[in-house]
């Protein structure tokens, strides 16, 4: 088999693309040292879902003789990554926007946010283990845990998304967004690590949600694949800027069931407690607690290979119950 050759053209396509590089500032990284680690934060992910998901993910023969050695040799390494990545993150962070001078003080600032982070762990683990009951509890598909944790993709999201809001909580810049990123790619959810999520929080199926960055969301909530917690606008300045403080997404208050492809959208829109959104609804205004929100079913009609019809009144129309998948 030949192999390709660029020849004598090699000095001219450098120079095209160097001169992309130039015209197009936006789409390059030059000149500038400090930047979170994509192939890093994919190692710290790994190391994080180990140090969670103890005998689920990684080293499998752990027992009560061995799992503190575990942990005193998992720690460390979690530490060590994190830390990497947010000193670049603060770095970076500051230096487009100021100028970075005295590098210890971002050693120091990140020393402590990563051992704040560490700290959150049982927290995080805690929280986990609501998110897997209500998973077992809200799926008759479910036959395990193990299952749960190791096939479902709703379930790493909302881990990753955990573990991303405490560093959001943190204040730590873009790290939290490309976990949460990397998750969207893996399974198809996309959180923002913004978001405010209750305990027991379960997505089933999960393809094509999207929660968006304001979203409250309470306790015992559960939601269906294509559903989009969304916003209705974009507010601007005056300069046409994007407002990026304002509340923008939906209020979702505890045990509420929303069900695949609904979209809800808005800062001010709040669907009460106890209440069940239906398939393919669209809301952008509140409803108030014990709720159930439907559609119209559309006209059927139903034409058989020998060339009867029936129409839509013979059709059974879809309900409530229906919408279990």
């Amino acid at each position: 088999m030949s192999s390709f050759e660029i020849g004598g053209k090699l000095p001219k396509l450098v120079d095209a693309v160097l001169d992309s590089y130039h015209c197009d500032p936006l789409t390059r990284h030059i000149g500038r040292r400090y930047f979170p680690s994509n192939t890093e934060t994919t190692q710290l992910i790994d190391k994080l879902l180990e140090l969670v998901y103890p005998g689920f993910v990684g080293r499998q023969d752990l027992n009560e003789h061995n799992i503190g050695y575990h942990i005193g040799e998992l720690l460390p390494r979690v530490g060590q990554l994190a830390y990497r990545q947010i000193y670049r993150s603060l770095i970076h962070d500051e230096m487009e926007q100021e100028g970075a001078h005295n590098l210890k003080q971002y050693h120091d600032r990140a020393t402590e946010l990563t051992l704040t982070f560490l700290e959150k762990i049982p927290h995080v683990r805690d929280m986990l283990a609501d998110d897997v009951q209500a998973a077992l509890d809200g799926d008759p598909a479910a036959e395990n845990v193990e299952e749960i944790i190791l096939a479902y993709p709703g379930m790493l999201a909302v881990t990753i998304y955990r573990m991303a809001h405490e560093l959001c909580r943190l204040k730590i810049p873009l790290m939290p967004r490309v976990m949460a990123e990397w998750a969207h790619r893996e399974t198809g959810v996309d959180i923002h690590p913004g978001a405010r999520i209750g305990r027991s929080f379960f997505i089933d199926h999960g393809t094509g949600v999207v929660i968006g960055e304001t979203t409250d969301i309470g306790e015992h909530v559960k939601i269906y694949q294509g559903v989009t917690l969304g916003a209705l606008s974009f507010p601007k300045d005056d300069e046409g800027r994007i407002i990026r403080v304002q509340k923008r997404h939906p209020t979702v208050e505890d045990h509420v069931t929303i069900y695949a492809n609904a979209i809800i959208l808005g800062g001010e829109t709040v669907i009460g407690a106890h209440s069940v959104i239906g398939g393919s609804v669209f809301l952008t205004s509140s409803v108030p607690p014990h709720s159930t929100v439907t559609i119209t079913p559309p006209d059927l009609r139903v034409k058989t290979r020998n060339g009867s019809t029936n129409d839509e009144a013979d059709v059974q129309k879809p309900t409530v119950l229906d919408w279990q998948i």
